[in-house]
């Protein structure tokens, strides 16, 4: 038999309801990919039908049918291979309305009866039956399959394949593709692990809500790619002048043989795509795969889950984009064979910029925090995009956050607040904390695990196995060559993170003598949070107090974490010119406090709870009641006064005398001025998008942006209950509504447009009735 190595590679034709390079019915929501024969019927589901057919004939029809693909026994000089029927029926379906033929009908062809071409099943088991009958379907729709396909190459493949199902019938044998393919798998990693070690390398750092969409993704391109047509090898060369497609014959051949014919012809030993192919092949067909599935997911949108759409039409194109750097990257670790993750916080996505007065023109002002796996860790590019998303602040921005006068650096360390415990009191305490690494309370291991996120780097400090150094190219000095060593080191970190940079870009931004970096210097991994603690202590000294950088969609979170915000203070003004504005990414500001020891936080803030746990323990010894805990804060309240939290005044605590004059100390009166207030908001005519709950019916993705709901209703039902016992809590839900509007809403939105009015109109009357200030 022919080795279909030696053959073209198979593609099938597109079906008329789906065009060519697209996915099965399974691989995608909303697709079809239906026989046109019978719409809305796969040819898989036809063939598992037409399956489930044959095998519920009686036991004479099954013997006729395979008699058909028997050879004749009556005698060694009968070369009959095959029963031919002397009645041949006309009816279109014949196989349901023609009975059976008896056994001594004689063949048209040799003259035998089909009692001697299936002599040999006459003591085969039920189930061998069926599994022959299987493979008698698949062979009539091969046999179809030759002569519909029009494609040269593909007909001989399919040929190949309808011979090798023949003979298995005739030999009653298992089928078995022969000649130099090889068998699965033909690669490792295979493609499945490839992309689950593309999220784990590019989204470990994420929340897991967030790291959780990025795996549904993963899934979701792995089922597609397990259905997806591929293109002829006839087509890649088209495509692929410069490529022979050699290799890829071959590996189209074995997605042939094991992957795609079997899906609708299970007689075949059938194998996922992604679980048998490796990287070879991805290169070959991602590009246009890439751009045909979400072409497809374009024209169908409207067929997608609503709480799909926004998942597929938004982030699946970005996802496919940080997939395809990695795809075609050279030296991609998602590839090698032990692949496994540095216990690191891995590399994040951002770009922090370095607001930098004239004063101090050679502080770094292109910097990143970036964990890199090689010797050099580094605060300067980013080790995941195609391109920075900053630019250098060597100018004025105007004036720096100034410390009141005759107040140095340190002093302002240590100042002083009102209320804050007495030291005496504190070094007591700590003298009975005797296990450093104790922690007191049920959520103390939530803590550590965040706020020691650089415990591991500050611990390798200062046992001297990493350091950081702030370093530059200079023109004016002898060169010294450590450092230049370090930025040619940097320079290749760069160039390997980030492949499409152009390498003159990078080489001339790490030897630009007013660039620096800050660099972690170790043999092993790199440390984002401590080395970005690092850069905040360097600024600092310089008397520099802000950051901003443009963050893409992956790294918000991450920068959340080492204190950025997207409020921005820094009048627009002052950096307008100095830093590049970018479509699609979020403008983030992180403001420095000269009192905080950043590189040491996280320990100092371990050391103040254990303090305060002790603080609170001595207390609770001494007051008798005990009273339950406040479940405002999980309501989405952000603060409260401290006159309401029960039992406080009786601790000792007492309220200054500007705090004695701002609530209302008849609660009847207050919840006459709160309840006449809100009946007024919600007779305002735009008050109607926020009467009642938002219906997940109606946004289905509400409750998963929105982390703490409230409208009109539930405030009504609240202040009924007696919630509202200062009006501070009153006027933080009334501004929720506000916030949740804005943040789930376009800002052009009707919504919006109301929720702005309704704004203006609450406060008037806040103002108007004496609860807040004019």
């Amino acid at each position: 038999m022919a080795d279909p190595s030696a053959q073209a590679s198979l593609q099938p034709r597109p079906q008329q309801t789906q065009p060519s390079g697209t996915a099965g019915s399974s691989a995608m929501p909303g697709s079809a990919n239906c026989d046109p024969a019978r719409p809305g019927l796969s040819q898989q589901q036809r063939a598992s039908q037409k399956k489930a057919q044959v095998r519920a004939f009686p036991r004479a029809k099954k013997l006729e049918k395979l008699g058909v693909f028997s050879a004749c026994k009556a005698n060694d000089s009968c070369k009959c291979n095959g029963w031919k029927n002397p009645h041949p029926p006309t009816a279109t379906r014949m196989d349901l309305q023609q009975q059976a033929a008896s056994l001594s009908e004689p063949c048209r062809s040799c003259g035998h009866a089909l009692a001697d071409h299936v002599s040999h099943l006459e003591n085969v088991s039920e189930e061998e039956i069926n599994r022959l009958l299987g493979m008698v379907v698949d062979v009539e729709n091969l046999f179809m399959s030759v002569h519909k396909e029009e494609d040269t190459d593909t007909k001989q493949v399919y040929f190949y394949l309808f011979k090798l199902l023949r003979k298995c019938i005739l030999q009653m044998s298992q089928p078995i593709v022969e000649g130099s393919l090889g068998s699965p798998p033909f690669e490792k990693p295979n493609i499945e692990q490839g992309v689950l070690n593309f999220v784990q390398y590019k989204f470990s750092h994420l929340a897991p809500k967030e790291r959780q969409t990025m795996f549904e993704l993963s899934k979701m391109f792995l089922l597609c790619l397990n259905y997806w047509k591929l293109e002829t090898p006839t087509q890649f060369r088209q495509r692929s002048q410069k490529d022979d497609g050699t290799a890829y014959k071959v590996d189209y051949t074995r997605w042939l043989c094991y992957c795609h014919v079997p899906q609708s012809n299970d007689s075949l030993p059938r194998y996922e795509t992604t679980q048998v192919f490796g990287r070879s092949l991805l290169k070959s067909i991602f590009t246009v795969t890439r751009r045909q599935l979400l072409e497809k997911f374009r024209v169908e949108k409207d067929k997608l889950l609503p709480e799909k759409r926004t998942l597929i039409l938004t982030h699946f194109p970005k996802f496919l984009s940080m997939l395809e750097e990695e795809i075609y990257g050279e030296n991609s670790p998602i590839w090698e064979a032990d692949f496994t993750m540095p216990a690191s916080e891995g590399a994040q996505l951002g770009h922090p910029t370095v607001i930098s007065p004239a004063a101090v023109s050679s502080t770094p002002s292109f910097n990143k925090s970036v964990s890199c796996s090689s010797s050099l860790g580094a605060m300067s590019l980013d080790t995941a995009a195609s391109e920075p998303k900053t630019v250098s602040l060597p100018g004025p921005l105007g004036e720096k956050r100034k410390l009141p006068e005759a107040l140095t650096l340190e002093d302002a360390k240590r100042i002083r607040v009102m209320g804050d415990i007495p030291m005496e009191l504190v070094n007591e305490v700590m003298m009975t904390i005797t296990d450093p690494a104790a922690m007191l309370g049920p959520e103390t291991s939530l803590l550590s695990a965040n706020a020691a996120r650089d415990e591991t780097a500050r611990l390798e400090e200062r046992r001297g196995i990493i350091e950081f150094h702030v370093i530059g190219n200079s023109l004016s000095q002898k060169s010294n060559k450590k450092i230049l060593m370090w930025l040619v080191g940097l320079q290749n970190v760069f160039s390997h993170q980030l492949p499409r940079m152009p390498k003159e870009y990078i080489t001339r931004l790490v030897f630009d003598p007013k660039h620096k970096t800050l660099a972690l210097i170790k043999d092993g991994r790199g440390y984002g949070t401590h080395l970005m603690n690092h850069l905040k202590e360097y600024h600092i000294k310089h008397s520099i107090l802000y950051f901003l950088t443009y963050a893409d969609e992956y790294a918000i979170g991450y920068f959340k974490k080492q204190g950025f915000s997207k409020d921005i203070k820094v009048p627009k003004s002052r950096y307008l010119g100095y830093i590049k504005d970018y479509e699609g990414a979020t403008l983030m500001e992180c403001e420095l406090n000269p009192r905080i020891p950043y590189t040491e936080l996280s320990h100092i803030i371990k050391r103040q709870k254990e303090i305060i746990k002790k603080l609170i323990e001595r207390k609770q010894s001494q007051i008798r009641k005990v009273y339950p805990g406040l479940t405002c804060f999980k309501e989405g309240v952000r603060q409260i006064p401290v006159e309401s939290i029960p039992g406080i005044r009786e601790t000792g605590w007492k309220p200054s005398g500007k705090e004695k004059c701002k609530e209302l100390k008849d609660p009847d009166l207050l919840y006459n001025m709160l309840k006449n207030l809100l009946a007024q908001i919600k007779t305002h005519p735009d008050a109607w998008p926020f009467m009642e709950p938002v219906k997940k019916a109606e946004a289905p993705d509400y409750y998963e942006i929105i982390r703490f709901p409230i409208d009109l209703k539930t405030m009504t039902e609240r202040l009924k209950n007696r919630y509202y016992v200062t009006k501070k809590l009153f006027i933080a839900d009334l501004q929720r509504i506000i916030t949740n509007c804005r943040e789930y809403n376009p800002p052009d939105s009707e919504y919006c447009k109301c929720a702005n009015t309704l704004e203006k109109f609450f406060y008037f009357k806040l103002k108007e009735s004496g609860l807040i200030d004019k």
